[in-house]
């Protein structure tokens, strides 16, 4: 009984499945740590998915991908003339279960709350983060390293370009009017226009409650300097004739 536990013991741990596990160890700690440095810059600011979510989903990619790399080293060795062998897995279908899971995780950091969208940049910097754990998991290293620090780079640094860069900025506007109170779209679009705002007609809607109309819209900025501050906005708003209640907040992703 000795004898054949430790025959077994050393064809777990003969000096090919050790070196195969060693390989294996250095891809997963390489992972971790590219998948910590993207998932730094979310935990920076405070997103919902932080440097544990993005340590693990990189790990887990490298660790998925890793396993249908050595199928000869398959439960302690064994698999060596087996039909594995002649018939191996096929990588392809691991990596694009591997993005297909991944992508539900995204799902789940995507939130919308009235017509502004959240959470976009992070699902697609978890799903970046599987790539670089698939990256290290096929050997792909100096590539794995460079997605990390081009992911990273793009979080922190495009922002500031964006702002540098000609755009048009939208808020997103709730407004709910008194209850008998008719408004009129083409006096909204006028006060708009007057403050550097146009809105953008196909965003608009409408819902009544109890003769009570509430709209929700997007307001587009024309102008950097002639636009009219969201704070000074919503002063502005307090005066507006029918308005009851009011939110505004920048549309974003």
């Amino acid at each position: 009984m000795h004898d054949l536990l430790a025959a077994l013991m050393v064809g777990y741990w003969s000096p090919q499945e050790v070196s195969v596990n060693l390989i294996v160890f250095a891809n997963l700690f390489g992972a971790l740590i590219l998948g910590l440095i993207v998932g730094y810059e979310r935990s920076y600011h405070g997103r919902a998915a932080g440097m544990r979510t993005y340590g693990l989903v990189c790990m887990a990619s490298c660790a998925l991908t890793e396993i249908v790399g050595y199928p000869g080293s398959w439960y302690g060795g064994v698999a060596h003339g087996s039909l594995l062998e002649h018939l191996p897995p096929d990588p392809t279908r691991v990596i694009q279960g591997i993005v297909t899971g991944v992508g539900f995780l995204g799902a789940g950091v995507i939130m919308k709350e009235g017509l502004n969208i959240s959470g976009l940049t992070t699902a697609a910097s978890i799903w970046s983060s599987s790539a670089i754990g698939i990256m290290v998991g096929i050997g792909f290293y100096s590539a794995a390293i460079l997605l990390t620090f081009l992911s990273a780079g793009l979080m922190m640094w495009a922002a500031i370009l964006e702002k540098a860069l000609p755009s048009r900025p939208a808020v997103a506007i709730r407004m709910t009017f008194r209850a008998g109170f008719v408004p009129n779209k083409s006096v909204l679009q006028k006060v708009a226009l007057e403050r550097g705002y146009e809105i953008a007609s196909t965003t608009l809607q409408i819902q009544c409650d109890d003769d009570r109309e509430e709209w929700r819209f997007i307001a587009v900025l024309l102008n950097h300097r002639d636009a009219v501050p969201i704070s000074d906005l919503s002063h502005e708003l307090r005066k507006f004739e029918g308005v009851d209640s009011f939110s505004l907040s920048h549309a974003r992703n």
